[in-house]
C-alpha cells in the first residue's frame, strides 16, 4: 500500500454501481424530431416555390387572354413574381374585367343585333313588323306591295315597270291590278250609304 492513499472500502464499490451510465435516448429523440422537423419544412418550402411558379403562369396566361399590350403582361407577371400573393391581390384588382374572347363575342352579338334590325322591314304608317311578301299590314291595313297584272308578282308601289315581265304599271289605273282596294267615289264604287237589295 502506498503511503498516504486511502484503504478502498466496501461502500466504494456500491457507490461506482450506483453511479448511472449516460443514456442515449434523450439524443435520439431530439435527432428524430429535427429529421421530421427538416422534413416538413422542405415540403413547404416546395409547395411554395411551386405555388409562387404557379402563380406566376396563371397571371402570365390570364394578362394575355385579356390584353395584347407586351407591356401590360410583362408589368403584370413580374408584379406577382416579386410580391407573390399581395402582387396577386394587386393584378386582381387592376385587370381588364373582360377577355379578348368574351369582347369579340359581345361584338358579334351587336352587329348581329344591328343586321337584324336593319333588315327588318316595318310599315311606313303604324312601324309595326312585317315580312317581305305581305301586301297590307296586318296591323294597320296599309297597303305596302301591289301584285303585278301580268305576272302577278309582289312590287313596291312607287315601281312604274315591273322588273320581272316589264309590264308598264302606269298604263294600267290602280283599280285594275289585283289586290288593290276600290276607292270611294270612284266609277263602280259602291256609295257608302247605298243599301243592296233586299229580299
Amino acid at each position: 500500500m502506498l503511503k498516504g492513499a486511502r484503504p478502498v472500502s466496501v461502500n466504494d464499490f456500491f457507490i461506482i454501481a450506483d453511479t448511472p451510465a449516460p443514456t442515449t435516448s434523450g439524443n435520439s429523440v431530439l435527432d428524430a424530431l429535427n429529421k421530421v422537423l427538416g422534413v416538413v419544412v422542405g415540403f413547404l418550402v416546395a409547395f411554395l416555390v411551386i405555388f409562387w411558379i404557379s402563380l406566376i403562369i396563371w397571371t402570365f396566361r390570364d394578362i394575355r387572354s385579356r390584353s395584347q399590350d407586351l407591356l401590360t403582361q410583362i408589368l403584370a407577371t413580374l408584379l406577382v413574381a416579386v410580391f407573390f400573393i399581395g402582387g396577386l391581390f394587386i393584378y386582381m384588382i387592376l385587370r381588364p374585367r373582360q377577355t379578348l374572347a368574351e369582347i369579340y363575342e359581345r361584338q358579334l352579338e351587336e352587329e348581329s343585333l344591328l343586321a337584324e334590325m336593319t333588315e327588318r322591314q316595318t310599315c311606313n304608317n303604324c312601324h309595326a313588323r312585317v315580312e317581305s311578301d305581305f301586301q297590307i299590314c296586318p296591323s294597320c291595313g296599309q297597303k305596302l306591295k301591289r301584285p303585278c297584272p301580268k305576272c302577278e308578282r309582289l312590287l313596291e308601289l312607287r315601281w312604274t315597270f315591273c322588273p320581272y315581265c316589264a309590264t308598264n304599271l302606269t298604263q294600267i289605273p290602280l283599280q285594275s291590278i289585283p289586290g288593290m282596294p276600290v276607292m270611294q267615289g270612284q266609277p263602280g264604287a259602291p256609295m257608302s250609304g247605298q243599301l243592296g237589295p233586299r229580299y
